[in-house]
């Protein structure tokens, strides 16, 4: 039997959606799969919503809800949701998902045909229902990582909740997720190190979700944090992956930093009464060319996928965008070495 947790907190408007998709996957029994959602103390109405309305409407007679009695991070709800489950697999699913109509089948057809298959991840889609640019460039940004820019000879294998299945045995010899991260950071990267210790974590690009973005101050927000904590870990592990951070992505993190301290230097000589000779002043110009070319050449996959998706305008605002969040995330690691 395959278990799906789903960690969940005032998830109102957007776990309807996902339980409907799970209800409508395609050829798969409900006897093949439970529900299980692990509900941290949500104060929208959301278990009211479920329980009065969903469950019985979509008939998932294979639908546990748990009620914590204080909000304590979705690492807590994950592993409190595997304690109470009864298969053999377990699907981990972020609230605000919706499944693609194969995803259960597969996962099923994966792990039955390959019993040295321990854990798996899979991806979310490119688009957006949405009409907003950032929410477009983060779909498009992730989609290009995970497909468009994945070298085949490299090990691409980040434990990803939003959807990500484990065996649940090794789970519990793993002990679960770190319950010290309270909020949703990097918890999916630190249980990936340690499962990749002794197992191979498989990507598989037809185990697929629906994901709506935010806009950008909360996922500039989590880069910060995400950048900070991991940071930690990286002083530790001196070591980049595909998990967190490639070696390239760090370059490309370092030169769009680059780019902005040479810009805001190359403006300050022009707008400061100091005096810059021409000479200085050439050459600061010269640096600034030489880090956007670099910095281009570094990202420059990702924008050609933009130009063909989006267009130009779409291609050089992708690329400033870009640009900054590499700034907030080399903040972040800067921030950690306090």
């Amino acid at each position: 039997m395959l278990s799906i947790i789903i960690p969940s907190y005032n998830s109102l408007n957007k776990i309807g959606h996902l339980l409907y998709s799970i209800d409508k996957s395609q050829h798969i029994r409900k006897a093949d799969f439970e529900v299980i959602i692990v509900d941290d103390y949500s104060t929208d109405g959301t278990v009211d919503f479920i329980t009065s309305h969903l469950k019985n409407w979509l008939n998932l007679s294979n639908l546990k809800i748990i009620e914590l009695k204080k909000n304590q991070g979705p690492a807590v709800a994950r592993n409190i949701g595997v304690k109470y489950a009864k298969g053999s697999i377990i699907l981990f699913l972020d609230a605000d998902v919706i499944l693609f109509e194969k995803t259960l089948k597969r996962v099923i057809y994966l792990f039955d045909s390959d019993p040295d298959l321990f854990a798996l991840t899979g991806v979310w889609d490119k688009e957006q229902k949405g009409n907003g640019f950032f929410r477009r460039f983060k779909a498009l940004r992730d989609w290009s990582y995970w497909i468009n820019e994945r070298d085949p000879k490299n090990y691409y294998y980040l434990f990803s909740t939003r959807v990500a299945a484990i065996r649940r045995d090794l789970f519990l010899r793993l002990g679960g997720f770190d319950t010290t991260y309270k909020a949703a950071l990097i918890e999916d990267i630190e249980l990936t190190y340690r499962i990749a210790k002794r197992h191979a974590i498989v990507f598989d690009p037809e185990v697929r979700v629906h994901h709506e973005f935010e806009d950008f101050l909360p996922v500039a927000k989590k880069y910060f944090w995400r950048s900070y904590y991991w940071s930690k870990i990286y002083r530790e592990r001196k070591k980049f992956d595909p998990v967190a951070t490639t070696g390239k992505e760090a370059l490309a993190t370092i030169s769009a930093a680059g780019v902005v301290f040479l810009f805001l230097i190359f403006l300050l000589s022009y707008l400061s009464s100091l005096s810059y000779t021409e000479e200085i002043r050439r050459w600061e110009g010269l640096l600034l060319w030489f880090f956007l070319v670099f910095h281009f050449l570094m990202v420059r996959k990702f924008i050609v996928f933009c130009v063909k998706e989006e267009g130009w305008w779409f291609g050089f605002k992708a690329f400033i965008t870009g640009i900054i969040l590499y700034c907030v995330i080399i903040s972040g690691a800067l921030f950690s070495l306090r």
